[in-house]
């Protein structure tokens, strides 16, 4: 798997020296986008607007959403790619199995992405003169988020190996990951927090919001419900994509596009 993983890397690696202006035009379009919206509810609401750390958590749950986007829609486009330039039936051939090599790919593209969010998250960090912690703990809470997208990108992966081309459904699914990483369902009690436990990378963002933007301690039993909910939408994202491969290969349309 480490042999499969490095050359997933060089392969990325090389892929991103090749096209360095799209990294670099994504990076400024993210942090325009979340600039704008600043300027704008500074202009609304008036010289006296206060944010207080609210400010800061959006800036969280923002630059959480967009690394989340990177994980979901990159293996979807791996899948969506492989079918149109009719390599994906070799890739199901290999001896490592389909599922590992869009994850080692998936992981190794997101080693790489890590320094564009990074350099988003300080930019913005930058533009709005706000300062986030960073504690050794915030690795926990990361992990569960990167689980649940991981899941959720093979869910959709299931889709694309079936229908082929969901670009209209992962265009909703952008917008509603928006809202599961942004909300702040730390704060939701009795029957909402245990929809906060069912909702995928709910619990993790919330945990690092409140660890990055109000410096809180980490708290044991919910980052191990965090961990059970994003391990859980893992294996189910693995579990589907496994079923739709078989489905794929008895209709006979892993080499249609």
């Amino acid at each position: 798997m480490l042999e499969l993983f490095l050359a997933e890397l060089k392969r990325s690696w090389i892929e991103f020296t090749r096209y360095p202006v799209d990294a670099v035009a994504g990076v400024f379009i993210i942090t325009s986008v979340f600039y704008g919206l600043f300027l704008s509810a500074r202009y609304i609401a008036g010289p006296n607007l206060q944010f207080g750390d609210r400010l800061d958590a959006i800036v969280v749950g923002y630059v959480l959403w967009t690394l989340v986007i990177f994980v979901v829609t990159s293996i979807v486009s791996i899948l969506q790619i492989e079918a149109q330039t009719g390599t994906l039936e070799q890739v199901m051939l290999t001896p490592y199995g389909v599922s590992r090599v869009f994850l080692a790919r998936a992981i190794a593209s997101l080693t790489i992405n890590i320094v564009l969010i990074t350099g988003i998250l300080l930019l913005i960090l930058l533009l709005t003169g706000r300062r986030l912690y960073f504690p050794l703990t915030l690795i926990f809470p990361l992990l569960t988020v990167l689980f649940g997208a991981y899941g959720l990108a093979f869910l959709m992966a299931s889709l694309a190996l079936l229908f082929k081309r969901i670009q209209q459904l992962l265009g909703l699914t952008q917008f509603a990951l928006l809202f599961l990483l942004t909300i702040p369902s730390e704060t939701w009690s009795g029957t909402l927090s245990i929809v906060r436990f069912l909702l995928p990378m709910t619990m993790g963002a919330g945990i690092l919001r409140d660890l990055m933007a109000r410096n809180l301690s980490l708290n044991f039993v919910e980052i191990s419900l965090a961990f059970l909910n994003g391990l859980g939408y893992l294996f189910l994202g693995l579990i589907v994509f496994r079923r739709a491969e078989v489905e794929a290969k008895r209709r006979g349309i892993l080499g249609g596009y």
